[in-house]
């Protein structure tokens, strides 16, 4: 006897289970994005990958603005001091100015009650600038050492006053520019940020399980980099350690598959380590802290803001910006990184780590994480700019 149950259409089979031909087309559609607000009818939405790579330049543009940001902010703080210091200069000068201004005119005074005409000093009273009574050297001719000497107080006061002026002036003109350079850095970080936010934000549940598939598969190749480092890092030790025990000389050229580097660069001495250490100390006890551009702790770090307070912990002073802190310490080979050093990123120098060995280092990574501790190779090889030893 025929059947009288209806053919199923086929389906596909997902871990072993058979799955609805409905429900395969549904799988099939998460996998696409939902268009932009401004995209077009029929336009083709981007791919999961394209999303993930459109989001890391976006934190990557951020956290350049970022440092540009901490750089006008520094210089702007710079500033702001500097026309303080000049306005007070300017304030006391002035008071001296008047001091003289008053001394000439109690000599004009005293030739006025005398009955004498137009008054020497009175002259230059009138006068506008040291250069109008310089010419007045007529008049000079006729004064008494005692006014002479008020005139030449008279106009060194004028000078110095008007110089310190002129340079308040440009000051505040400078603080004018750094005070927009500020709020430019800070508009395109908000910018960036925003633009990441909106582009995640039209992810599906299910595209974001993926993208976080993504990340841990970038997390787990790293960790296998950070092993192999970490591998060539201990070979080179045992070969340093067997030569000198062999007295086969120093440490120098006895590394192992570093290739020239290990003639370069010394390891570092005893007391570099000790304050390293205790950078460390103080980089592992912010973990967990948030990410925030522009922090400098004790709540919150950027990148920059949490290397430079891990060394200003072991009593280095290192500058604010990455841009300044990768010149300041002496550059050694990835394979002769050793804790405390930091390991910078990108051909634009926007990130920064603090080394902790074994291929893995302590940073803030970006908006919306926490401090934590990470391979070297987070972001891939080409990623690494260079490692700089500070201290």
């Amino acid at each position: 006897m025929a059947s009288h149950r209806k053919s199923r259409t086929p389906g596909t089979r997902v871990a072993g289970i058979r799955t609805p031909a409905l429900a395969t087309a549904a799988l099939t559609s998460v996998a696409l994005l939902s268009q932009t607000a401004n995209a077009s009818p029929g336009e083709d939405r981007p791919s999961l990958e394209e999303v993930e790579k459109k989001v890391g330049d976006l934190y990557r543009q951020a956290e350049s603005a970022t440092e540009k940001y901490n750089a006008a902010k520094e210089k702007t703080t710079k500033q702001r001091k500097r026309v303080d210091t000049l306005l007070d200069d300017v304030a006391q000068r002035t008071q001296k100015l008047n001091e003289a201004r008053a001394e000439l005119g109690s000599y004009a005074a005293a030739q006025y009650r005398t009955g004498a005409g137009m008054p020497d000093t009175a002259t230059f009273l009138l006068a506008e600038t040291p250069q109008d009574i310089f010419d007045q050297r007529q008049v000079l001719d006729r004064m008494t050492g005692r006014q002479k000497a008020a005139v030449d107080d008279y106009v060194t006061q004028q000078t110095e006053t008007m110089k310190k002026r002129q340079e308040a002036t440009e000051s505040l003109q400078t603080l004018t520019e750094t005070q927009g350079d500020l709020k430019t850095a800070k508009a395109t970080v908000q910018k960036k940020l925003a633009d990441a936010r909106e582009l995640l934000s039209k992810l599906t549940a299910e595209e974001k399980a993926r993208l976080a598939a993504i990340e841990k598969r970038k997390q787990e190749a790293a960790a296998r980099k950070a092993a192999e480092l970490a591998r060539q890092q201990a070979e080179q030790e045992q070969a340093r350690e067997e030569a000198a025990q062999q007295g086969g000389g120093t440490s120098e050229g006895t590394g192992s598959g570093s290739g020239s580097g290990s003639t370069e660069t010394p390891p570092a001495d005893s007391s570099y380590g000790t304050k390293a250490e205790k950078a460390l100390a103080f980089a592992r006890a912010q973990i967990g802290k948030p990410y925030v551009w522009g922090a400098t702790g004790p709540g919150s770090y950027d990148c920059s803001g949490l290397t430079q307070a891990a060394w200003k912990a072991a009593g280095v002073s290192l500058p604010r910006t990455t841009y300044d802190q990768v010149n300041a310490g002496t550059t050694v080979p990835v394979s002769q990184a050793q804790p405390g050093d930091l390991v910078f990123f990108y051909d634009d120098v926007t990130h920064v780590g603090l080394y902790i060995g074994n291929g893995m280092m302590i940073h803030a990574p970006k908006p919306g994480t926490y401090v934590r501790e990470e391979s070297i190779f987070y972001d891939g090889d080409s990623a690494i700019h260079s490692i700089v030893r500070p201290a």
